[in-house]
């Protein structure tokens, strides 16, 4: 049987000013390498869509000033934060290039803002998701996962072939292994509250808890997965969707794309990994990189583009001020005519 998938209405709320201590989007940096352009893509990506809110960036101390300057230029909120690890003795079951990601569960001491939505730096946004603010509170919001890649060959999903986004394709052996698992989302976009007590709590039971192969994601849907609610996969497009569960995704009404599979990242894209000769694969990277060669997208010529129209429109007030100031006259100059009494 299919899991339930939140219903998400576009419709937004009342247009508002938003003040700090409200919403915004964030996303994680660490180190020295080209993930700063995957970041930037990000940031002009969510101009593209005009979206309402800013974009954090949550970096290391190892992230250069150079990159940070880059990134601030482009309108990002930059926050340092410090390395989060789990015990040295919990680490030798975690893909080593994601234990780093522990990093993330600082978001959750950003109180300032009520609301954020995660999105990780080698994710595309092609629609507007601010609705997604307007989600209730309370719950954590992500796409379900595909567990049909071979990252997944250490689980027994794999092994038998069963995949949440296709439960019925080949069914739980519930017999032989119990109770399917839970319902389990990808960590590279979600919808969350800061919280000090949630955040606090998230590295207390860090320490006690085992690390495995996804770290900080398994982690995440062990922690969440009393409040999780999944939200359809048009907000997080796993790449080996397009081949694994095709029937599952219509690509022109994709909101999100993720750009996680092998050889796909399109700053590193050469074409030479499994898939990424698809014609698929192909137009979205085409479309990631026509956002970030943007230069109408920069930051400063946004806001030059923006102070321009705001001029335009003060001038077309100027010009209008004598027509106004006429037909004020004239309206003056009418004379009205007292109706009789009804009397």
């Amino acid at each position: 049987m299919a899991p339930e998938i939140v219903r998400v209405s576009e419709k937004m709320v009342k247009p508002r000013i938003v003040t700090s201590g409200e919403r915004a989007y964030v996303t994680f940096l660490a180190g020295n390498g080209d993930y700063v352009k995957g970041v930037v893509g990000l940031a002009k990506g969510l101009r593209k869509v005009k979206s309402a809110y800013p974009l954090v960036v949550a970096v290391l101390p190892d992230v250069p000033a150079e990159h940070r300057r880059i990134l601030e230029e482009q309108g990002c909120i930059i926050r340092e934060i410090e390395p989060v690890y789990p015990p040295e003795n919990q680490t030798q079951f975690a893909m080593a290039y994601y234990v780093i990601n522990y990093s993330k569960l600082r978001i959750w001491e950003f109180v300032e803002y009520k609301n954020m939505i995660y999105l990780d730096g080698d994710i595309q946004v092609y629609d507007n998701i601010d609705h997604l603010f307007d989600l209730p509170d309370g719950y954590f919001y992500a796409v379900m996962d595909c567990f049909c890649e071979k990252t997944w060959s250490h689980t027994p999903q794999y092994k038998i072939g069963y995949c949440q986004q296709c439960p019925d394709k080949v069914k739980w052996p519930t017999e032989e292994l119990g109770p399917p698992p839970s319902l389990y989302f990808n960590a590279g976009m979600f919808v969350f509250e800061p919280s000090l007590h949630i955040y606090d709590d998230l590295l207390k039971t860090l320490q006690i808890t085992p690390s495995t192969p996804f770290a900080e994601q398994d982690f995440l849907n062990m922690y969440f997965k009393d409040i999780y609610r999944p939200i359809p996969l048009v907000y997080n497009l796993v790449l080996a969707m397009l081949w694994r569960h095709p029937e599952n995704v219509e690509l022109d009404k994709v909101k999100v794309v993720h750009y996680c599979a092998a050889g796909s990242k399109p700053w590193r894209y050469t074409g030479e990994e499994e898939n990424m000769q698809r014609e698929d694969i192909k137009l979205l990277v085409k479309k990631w990189w026509d956002i970030y060669k943007d230069e109408s997208l920069d930051y400063k010529n946004a806001v030059a583009v923006n102070n321009q129209v705001i001029a335009d429109a003060a001038e077309a007030v100027n010009q209008l001020q004598p027509l106004i100031a006429a037909a004020m006259a004239q309206a003056d100059a009418v004379k009205y005519v007292t109706a009789p009494s009804a009397a």
